[in-house]
């Protein structure tokens, strides 16, 4: 250590000490960086995790489209739309809104877990309102003749609301372990059980959709133990009412996404019947493949991006993520356009017709892009718990939904209702866009990324026009294979943080 030598150095030297500028905050591109290693590593095991129910899905609806008859395929789809909508419900946005409390309290798990007890107090009470009222709105709904199934789905509400608010807890928690046996049991575990009960006890909609309800209230059970929902929280008045604050307008948003994603159903079901539900449920597990896996990168990114404090920090890493997210959803947008005139014959029989349903499949896919936008923007509005404009702005894109539905459905059909949900979906994102609080930084994706986006639509929607014969399937199933690589280098770009 150098000792200054004189009086008049000291002086200088601690005046240079009290002038100095303190170290500014890492927002640049170093804080980018440690924030996408974690977002596109560790960050996407959670999703590997959550999007296991997607490829059970996918493995097991040509089961059930075989084991089951149309119009029992089609009313198990409403129905388990319908089950879907009742637990954003009773939830009500209190599994984001204790994932945010967590990180503004440090880490400290006291509150959230609070508020995990008020969740199962909610969802008890909605499962309740709900069985009571069945004989009130099951008709009205289009469930004629179909009550038995709505008792079991409305069963299903509770065990699955406190599994969500456990599982946003554990995420927050990075308990992966703990995390992975809970997500899998509740919806991997109730594929499986309820195919079992289709097979060897009766093949209807009813019977399969037990093995929901079983699965759910053993992951429930789990969940519960591995969280330890704090009944303190009940009297926690303060802590509540601001969970309230932010999570009510968030489930009435997300009860709009619902319409987003579901509504278009039960507008076919009232307008062409369950037939046509059955074959617009088909071609929209293929072509929501991507929307369900962006869906599940939004909730395993939300604590890392709660506990950003940075405003500045936080923004930037929001920007690069959703220009990374476009570029990989490049290769996976073009696998699914190819590859689902290959598997829509193994996911359904000839009764589907399911030749026709390859450009459904693309036009569903093409809702990945506003997902990705819109996906960036609400993020950063939850974490400003600024839920009342992403509850307002849900549900205008959820009306924009069924009016659109109500428009395109009768005169283009099914592939009328994949066209509302695109377009609904893009005044989503417009909508989160204008409403951030500071837009100056706000830009759009390198007009680079646009072109590569561009060009990959051209080519998946060429491919929709190509005849459906062995030579073409070959050549298809040649380039599902060529995005495997794309993907791959993608996913190491974005991991390395280099904006």
């Amino acid at each position: 250590m150098t000792v200054p030598q004189t009086r008049r150095e000291a002086r200088l030297a601690a005046a240079g000490a009290a002038t100095a500028p303190a170290p500014a905050p890492d927002t640049g591109s170093t804080a980018v960086q440690k924030g996408a290693s974690v977002l596109f590593g560790r960050g996407l095991l959670y999703v590997v995790v959550w999007s296991m129910q997607l490829v059970v899905s996918s493995l097991i609806s040509p089961v059930l489209a075989h084991l089951m008859p149309l119009s029992e395929f089609g009313v198990l789809a409403s129905a388990i739309a319908l089950y879907q909508a009742l637990v954003v419900l009773a939830v009500a946005g209190l599994d984001q809104a204790s994932v945010l409390q967590r990180a503004e309290d440090g880490g400290d798990d006291r509150k959230a877990r609070g508020l995990i007890a008020v969740g199962i107090v909610l969802a008890a009470v909605v499962t309740a309102v709900a069985l009571a009222t069945i004989p009130l709105w099951g008709d009205v709904a289009g469930f004629v003749g179909e009550h038995p199934i709505l008792l079991v789905a409305v069963l299903w509400i509770f065990p699955a609301a406190v599994v969500q608010l456990s599982l946003a807890i554990l995420v927050a928690q990075d308990r992966i372990r703990v995390f992975a046996v809970t997500s899998l049991l509740s919806s991997v575990g109730g594929s499986i059980i309820g195919l079992g009960l289709l097979v060897f006890v009766h093949a209807d909609a009813t019977t399969y959709a037990w093995g929901g309800v079983f699965a759910q209230a053993a992951a429930m059970v789990i969940g519960f133990a591995a969280t330890r929902p704090r009944l303190a929280g009940l009297a926690d008045r303060q802590t509540t009412a601001r969970a309230f604050k932010l999570g009510v307008p968030i489930a009435l948003g997300n009860l709009s996404y619902f319409v987003l994603n579901a509504g278009d159903r039960i507008v076919v079901q009232r307008l062409l019947g369950p037939d046509e539900v059955a074959r617009y449920q088909i071609a929209y597990v293929v072509g929501s493949a991507v929307i369900l896996l962006l869906t599940f990168t939004n909730q395993a990114w939300a604590p890392h991006f709660a506990a950003l404090r940075d405003a500045v920090a936080r923004r930037r890493l929001a920007l690069h993520a959703r220009d990374q997210l476009y570029l990989l959803l490049a290769p996976v947008l073009l696998a699914v356009t190819l590859v689902s005139p290959v598997a829509l014959p193994i996911l359904a029989p000839a009764s589907y017709r399911v030749h026709e349903l390859t450009a459904v499949v693309f036009i569903v896919a093409l809702t990945a892009f506003p997902v990705v936008a819109s996906g960036a923007t609400g993020r950063l509005l939850l974490v400003e718990r600024r839920g009342v404009a992403v509850g307002v702005i849900a549900a205008v894109a959820g009306a924009v939904n069924i009016g659109a539905n109500l428009l395109l459905v009768p005169l283009l059909g099914i592939a009328g209702a994949g066209v509302s949900t695109v377009f609904a979906y893009m005044v989503l994102a417009a909508l989160q866009q204008l409403s951030l609080p500071d837009r100056r930084e706000w830009r759009g994706p390198r007009t680079r990324t646009v072109l590569v986006l561009a060009a990959v639509v051209v080519v998946a929607g060429a491919s929709v026009l190509v005849p459906q014969d062995l030579v073409w399937n070959i050549v298809r199933v040649a380039g599902v294979l060529g995005c495997l690589p794309w993907f791959v280098r993608r996913l190491r770009i974005a991991r390395g943080g280099t904006p």
